[in-house]
């Protein structure tokens, strides 16, 4: 049938649902054929009948109801005559469930023609081989009772040919399964629309409306312009504005109805709303007085096409998927049954059926990854590991021999590594501790513990900087005077070691005489091999993946595993994506250490850094200064460059001053050596990018200068802050943005008034997500949740309270009644065993 006439027909239809009130169109339905009679002629409508809808369309709005029903149906009466096509489809009718598809049906399907199977005229499809189900596409939902028919192809579809069916593939729609849980972005309440004439000043609202006029006003001399539209919606009107984006004045056209959301502002007493979010809205669904739903889309589908669609395959598939999960755990946790909520998700009847929805379905989310930490856990501690006794006198010569005294916190930790390692089972534990809170000390304590039992130690850093940095540490720590071992029996081994030493170093942890080795990926290579590896560190474990952590572990048998992180982890991530580690929290600076002073400046006030940074370096200190950038060719428009402003800040700004310049085009090898060109005080400043931001220690250093600040994010300000303040002296952090109006952006402010990196933490996953956390982790589960925030400490509390119960009754998940919830487990979670360290 053609568009024309499949558009008209929606239109009586849904005219017929709202009791012929005329109300199917805005402002009647006489105002569909300012557009209709050209659409129908360009698809070669007869004239006749272009006529005769025009004829009885133009006096409707006379009409009574019952009247109005007779001219519907005797006009589409008319039509089914002339296109026999047409009297196939249904008479209008009230919405209801709709027929199964004749395809997805046990009954073999009729064959088709080639022909038959284009884009426009999509019949019946023939049988096709359907791909396994992606263990992402469904979470929870598939497993033995799923009907057979959400694995069926799109193209079973009426209107989804193979060139819609690649476009919605794009979107991770391969079968109608992936539909039911492709879930919209936002939705658009038109059940509670507010006119404009009842707008208040500050409101964050959506507006609905005609478009009555659209102009560009040039500004600032011409260099900029603003694109300001007028709308109204009857009662009302409203100026909108968008600044710079002059293709706005192509997009927006007179009497073109839109749907705009943002804050109602005031400008010379007018209404106005700047920096719209917009959308033109679909006046099918306006009026029918609903929560409508808006999904993600791409260039080749339109919002109305793939919400008709959505609505054919959820309205009859959702009620039909079966639930895994386990009707004792939905009502525990008091739940909407699946099928139910990928209904509300949808198309919710209200705001509440909403909220319930994506409760239910964030849920199952978080439960099953909830179930599979668990289960890791479980796994990992039914390995046997050698038990390694520590006496209170062992230790308490150990920390009299300590230049300090530890802080309670690095105490604590303490505590728990001996409980490990006198428990049996491998330890499996994340050491998490802020900038310079001392896990170092721990951390050789700890191997101390191990050496002095006769095995071994390895720990492997990312670069080379920092490992030869916890190399110089152990050995003050644990080989100078007084010390309880021998410096040969500690060594470093990093890519640039030269051969003969690698050799030595090789020979050494094969035959024991070497107990501990520092060292980078070289660690891992296939030629090194130990004698008795019982203890493996991991520092700043999200650099490395998931494989070279693997590797470390396979050198020993069931070794005791220490992770490190100087990124405070957020309690949330702590519970689900580490809720197989047993958790170390140092949260206290040593004595001595200050708080680091830190400021945000504008960029006109560039000038007082550097004053603070000669009057630093006068006395002997060092500084920091950092740019997000390497050179100006890769720049947005106006980010400072490293390369660039290197040559400016030596040159002109300090040319009485020694510069070093790092950034992360350079070689290993040769950031290395600038690194310590640096620390041993050949350079008063290091101009660099972020590279310097992982554990690199300049006691030395007392200013840290990040240029365009706005652009980081507060975990990475966080840990680029904290290469300073390593001293006993007062540190300053100065944070430059990159415009003026920056200056107020709310990372930079929570920067100058805190020193947390918890609180930071916190605020820092709000606003970013969990990938900054999270490195080569199971960051595709925690950062591809679909309804689940990793925000929301209630939920995920809820979730696993209620996976730990499950998993203390049933931790195979072998009784019948768990069988469905196992195997929607397997899928999820896939061949993965996940990742221990």
């Amino acid at each position: 049938m053609q568009p024309s006439l499949e558009k008209l027909r929606k239109f009586f239809r849904l005219e017929h649902e709202n009791g012929y009130s005329n109300t199917a169109i805005i402002g009647g339905l006489a105002k569909m054929l300012d557009f209709w009679a050209a659409e129908a002629r360009v698809d070669g409508i007869h004239e006749e009948v272009i006529q005769a809808v025009e004829q009885r369309l133009r006096s409707y709005d006379g009409l009574s109801p019952q009247s109005r029903a007779d001219v519907l149906k005797g006009l589409w009466k008319r039509i089914g005559e002339t296109y026999p096509e047409a009297a196939q489809r249904t008479q209008p009718r009230p919405q209801s469930r709709p027929k199964p598809y004749p395809a997805l049906t046990p009954e073999e399907p009729k064959p088709r023609s080639e022909s038959q199977a284009s884009e426009s005229h999509p019949q019946q499809p023939r049988p096709r081989p359907v791909a396994p189900p992606r263990a992402e596409s469904i979470p929870g939902a598939k497993h033995s009772q799923t009907p057979a028919a959400l694995n069926a192809p799109l193209t079973v579809l009426q209107g989804v040919g193979p060139k819609h069916s690649q476009t919605l593939a794009e979107l991770g729609m391969q079968t109608l399964g992936d539909m039911l849980y492709y879930f919209p972005r936002r939705y658009e309440d038109y059940s509670q629309l507010k006119p404009i004439k009842s707008l208040w000043y500050g409101e964050q609202i959506t507006v609905i409306g005609t478009i009555q006029s659209v102009h560009t006003r040039p500004i600032r001399g011409g260099s900029s312009s603003i694109i300001e539209a007028i709308l109204s919606d009857g009662t009302g009107a409203l100026r909108l504005s968008w600044f710079n984006q002059p293709w706005m004045a192509n997009r927006l056209k007179e009497e073109m109805q839109i749907s705009v959301s943002g804050t109602v502002e005031q400008y010379l007493g007018r209404l106005v709303m700047n920096q719209p979010d917009w959308e033109p809205v679909d006046i099918e669904h306006l009026h029918t007085n609903r929560i409508v739903p808006i999904y993600p889309l791409t260039a080749k589908i339109t919002q109305k096409w793939l919400r008709n669609l959505m609505n054919q395959v959820v309205t009859y598939w959702a009620p039909a998927v079966v639930d895994s999960l386990p009707e004792s755990t939905r009502n525990d946790a008091r739940l909407m049954p699946l099928g139910q909520a990928l209904l509300q998700a949808h198309f919710p009847d209200t705001q509440d059926s909403l909220k319930t929805a994506r409760e239910r379905l964030a849920f199952d989310e978080i439960f099953f990854l909830q179930m599979g930490v668990l289960r890791q856990k479980r796994d990992w501690k039914q390995v046997e590991a050698r038990r390694f006794l520590i006496s209170d006198e062992w230790l308490g010569a150990r920390l009299t021999n300590l230049p300090f005294t530890l802080t309670n916190a690095q105490q604590h930790a303490i505590t728990d590594i001996r409980a490990d390692f006198d428990s049996g089972k491998p330890m499996n534990r994340l050491l998490q501790g802020d900038v310079g809170s001392g896990k170092t000390v721990v951390a050789a304590l700890a191997a101390a513990m191990i050496t002095s039992n006769g095995a071994q130690a390895a720990i492997m850093a990312p670069t080379g900087i920092l490992a030869e940095q916890h190399y110089r540490n152990f050995i003050n720590l644990l080989a100078s005077e007084n010390g309880i071992m021998s410096p040969n029996e500690i060594r470093l081994l990093v890519g640039d070691t030269a051969e003969s030493e690698k050799e030595a170093i090789r020979t050494g942890l094969a035959d024991g005489s070497i107990k501990i080795v520092i060292g980078t990926h070289a660690v891992i290579e296939a030629p090194v091999q130990f004698k008795d590896l019982q203890f493996a560190v991991i520092d700043e474990q999200h650099r490395f993946g998931v494989e070279q952590r693997a590797e470390l572990r396979s050198k020993g048998t069931n070794p005791h595993l220490l992770v490190m992180t100087a990124t405070p982890i957020p309690r949330s991530l702590a519970l689900t994506v580490y809720g197989d580690l047993d958790l170390s929290i140092m949260d206290e600076m040593p004595v001595g250490r200050q708080p680091i002073n830190t400021y945000v400046l504008r960029p006109q006030e560039r000038e007082r850094a550097y004053t603070l940074i000669r009057g630093q370096i006068k006395e002997g200190r060092q500084t920091f200064i950092i740019y997000p950038l390497i050179e100006e060719s890769e720049k947005l428009e106006d980010l400072r460059a490293a390369v660039d402003d290197y040559e400016v800040l030596s040159k002109e700004i300090f040319p009485d001053l020694k510069l070093g310049l790092l950034h992360g085009r350079m070689k290993p090898d040769e950031k290395d050596e600038t690194m310590f060109k640096f620390r041993d005080k050949q350079y008063d400043i290091l101009v660099s990018t972020t590279v310097v931001e992982v554990g690199v220690d300049v006691p030395n250093a007392t200013v840290m200068l990040i240029e365009g600040a706005d652009r980081f994010g507060l975990a990475q300000l966080h840990q680029l802050r904290g290469r300073v303040g390593r001293g006993s002296e007062q540190s300053y952090c100065l944070l430059v943005p990159t415009h003026e109006d920056a200056t107020e952006n709310e990372r930079l402010q929570a920067m100058a008034q805190s020193n947390d990196g918890f609180v930071l933490a916190e605020l820092d996953l709000k606003q970013r997500g969990p990938g900054e956390f999270l490195g080569t982790r199971q960051s595709g589960y925690a950062t591809g949740l679909r309804m689940a925030s990793i925000t929301d400490v209630a939920l995920i509390e809820k979730a696993r309270t209620q996976a730990q119960k499950l998993f203390n009754e049933d931790e195979d998940l072998q009784k019948p009644e768990h069988a469905l919830l196992a195997e929607s487990l397997q899928r999820f979670w896939g061949a993965s065993k996940g990742d221990v360290s």
